[in-house]
């Protein structure tokens, strides 16, 4: 069987981590978030997987062929972002099979679904199926219209009160070959693939798998700190310190943490697990990690620094100071006194801005999301939820409240006053 990984479009909503690279392409200890479901797509026994992409993509230069996972890998290009369904038909000619599974690049334990999807095709000679799941929100997904297991309709995103049912469609589809020729039979548009779908099942045996798992959704840049929380809780279950790691004395490591190689850990610092540090990482003097703290390859936190629930990229330094609940992307510098501020004073709902608009995050713990390449001065404040655009420089002694645009300089004006004493 094959799988095809959607990995096409701007994902313009993930700014500012979207910058020159696809989201999938974000690590979580030390992988890829698509390289993670390539793992798990081979755990299902799945080795010839096809990657959608568009135009300028980097895919192809980070994961090469294939090798490396065991798995074979085949691009294909789709050349403007015309929604699923479009881009679902640009690999017609290379599915061999009878059936093949579509899905994201970020579903991490995705051989849990897949093998449940494969079953239920077998048990019932099913021409299609479909993975659904429960939701409170039904207008806000594709909700299915159900005879027991066989789906009859979906509606997209129904008026609150007049859902057909509160099972919503998940994002991992097993389709089959003829599933191309329904496709054409309905009007080319954004959602035509949901309507195929529809078609599909007026007129097949289409069947449902309904799972209680959570399925993890990659729309805005916040959205890491759960992949991330579910990353960590299904793959660290216990210490696990690389022999040549240097540490120092009175370090104290509790719980849970990954420490890979070459990492130096400086007198009296504290790490308390869920926890993972990548290769050559430096932690410094009575520096403070905890609860899910993930630090890719060359990151250096400073002495004195405190570090919570927060994502760091690769090589990227701070030095004494407060991050918590952030993002840091890629090579930022980041000065002396940083604090991040992550709780409203009311304790209320953090909305970041996105595209002009306040957006629901359901998130009371949120402090900032720091670009590639960006460049802090020391002492300065970000207030919750502001989002920093890549290789932009932020002035010594600044407060951000409010997202700043990429390759910009920020700075907030002081006056200076002298007077003579009496």
């Amino acid at each position: 069987m094959q799988a095809i990984i959607l990995a096409a479009g701007e994902s313009s909503r993930f700014w500012p981590l979207s910058e020159k690279k696809h989201k999938s392409l974000i690590k979580i200890m030390g992988k890829s978030l698509i390289e993670w479901t390539i793992e798990a797509i081979k755990r299902a026994g799945i080795k010839d997987i096809i990657i959608i992409q568009s135009p300028n993509s980097d895919l192809e230069k980070h994961l090469g062929d294939g090798f490396l996972f065991g798995v074979k890998l085949s691009y294909v290009l789709q050349e403007e972002a015309k929604g699923m369904g479009n881009a679902v038909m640009q690999v017609e000619s290379l599915i061999k099979e009878d059936n093949f599974f579509v899905l994201n690049p970020y579903v991490f334990k995705a051989d849990d679904f897949l093998n449940l999807m494969i079953k239920k095709q077998k048990d019932n000679n099913a021409d299609l199926v479909l993975l659904g799941a429960k939701t409170d929100k039904p207008w806000k997904y594709g909700i299915l219209e159900l005879k027991d297991d066989r789906a009859i309709s979906m509606v997209e995103k129904p008026i609150a009160g007049k859902q057909p049912s509160d099972i919503k469609v998940v994002g991992i589809y097993l389709l089959p070959k003829d599933f191309f020729t329904y496709y054409r039979r309905v009007k080319e548009h954004d959602y035509a693939y949901e309507d195929a779908l529809g078609l599909y099942m007026k007129e097949k045996d289409v069947k449902v798998v309904i799972t209680e798992k959570t399925t993890p959704t990659l729309k805005y840049p916040w959205d890491l700190f759960e992949v991330n929380k579910m990353i960590m809780d299904n793959f660290i279950k216990e210490q696990k310190i690389n022999s040549n790691v240097k540490i120092a004395k009175n370090v104290v490591i509790e719980g849970p943490v990954v420490i890979e190689e070459n990492v130096t850990i400086f007198e009296n610092a504290v790490i308390k697990g869920p926890c993972y540090i990548g290769r050559g990482c430096k932690i410094g003097n009575n520096a403070l990690l905890r609860d899910y703290t993930n630090l890719e390859d060359g990151t250096l936190i400073g002495a004195n620094a405190e570090v919570v629930r927060s994502i760091f990229q690769s090589r990227s330094h701070i030095h004494s100071g407060f991050i918590g609940d952030s993002i840091i992307g890629e090579d930022a510098r980041i000065g002396a006194g940083i604090i991040t501020a992550n709780v409203k004073m009311d304790r209320q709902e953090i909305r970041p801005e996105v595209k002009g608009e306040k957006v629901e995050t359901k998130i009371v713990s949120f402090g900032t999301i720091i670009g590639s390449g960006t460049h802090f001065g020391i002492g300065v404040k970000t207030m919750p939820g502001t989002m920093i655009g890549s290789r932009s420089v932020i002035g010594p002694g600044t407060t951000v409240m409010k997202n700043i645009p990429s390759d910009s300089v920020f700075y907030n004006k002081f006056e200076e006053v002298i007077k003579k004493r009496k």
